[in-house]
């Protein structure tokens, strides 16, 4: 029973590093083989456009054929038993490195042939895992808008190719150490540390929750 985690944030300890740390704690606590892998410590690229994982009968058909930094990391993705996309949210969607990952992953999977909508060999287990600046009302309303919204069109995507993801997050998170140090009077450090203190811990815990249904999801499919 194999889970990777993609953490696409780009700091370390920080609010999505955590958020993964938990998940992968539930997720092992019910007994999975969890491997998490920081994207920002790859060196690849998104989709080039070469259409080699769409060729009938070719070498590459239905995975990625650029080999780079994101090669092996593809490969043992589609032999996973559960993938979790992390990241921050930045400008409404996910990072660039999540995105890219997303992209050489899933696009090969999705047929263009009538009769086959997906290539996958079987509906892998998912969970999107989003740390966000803003609230939840605003999350909800325009990064998700009934999958409409950039989040919303992105998480419609993986769950055309495996199964519908289920959402963790953390709102309203805690930007800096020393909110004084920063332009960053638009927000109240002392509003947000509360939120930290106190909100934090829950969505942790609701992190480790759904690693743990994740793994048993994965057992009961047997």
């Amino acid at each position: 029973m194999k889970i990777i985690i993609f953490d696409g944030g780009p700091r370390k300890g920080w609010n999505t590093a955590r958020m993964c740390e938990s998940f992968a704690a539930g997720a092992a606590e019910a007994g999975a083989e969890v491997e998490t892998v920081r994207l920002y410590d790859l060196d690849f690229k998104g989709c080039r456009s070469c259409f080699a994982c769409k060729v009938k009968g070719g070498a590459s058909y239905g995975r990625c054929a650029q080999r780079d930094g994101a090669s092996g990391l593809l490969e043992r993705a589609a032999q996973a038993d559960g993938l979790v996309f992390a990241s921050p949210v930045y400008l409404w969607t996910v990072t660039p490195q999540l995105h890219a990952l997303i992209e050489r992953l899933i696009f090969p999977l999705v047929s263009y042939a009538k009769e086959e909508p997906a290539l996958a060999s079987k509906r892998i287990e998912t969970a999107m895992i989003y740390t966000m600046n803003v609230k939840e009302p605003q999350f909800h309303e325009t990064y998700i808008n009934g999958g409409k919204g950039p989040l919303g069109a992105f998480e419609s995507f993986v769950g055309r190719v495996f199964a519908k993801p289920e959402r963790v997050c953390a709102f309203d998170t805690y930007q800096f150490t020393d909110y004084a140090k920063y332009d960053a009077d638009k927000w109240d450090e002392a509003e947000k540390k509360k939120w930290r203190d106190e909100e934090f811990p829950k969505e942790l815990l609701a992190a480790r929750e759904a690693g743990r249904r994740m793994a048993e999801k994965i057992k009961a499919k047997g």
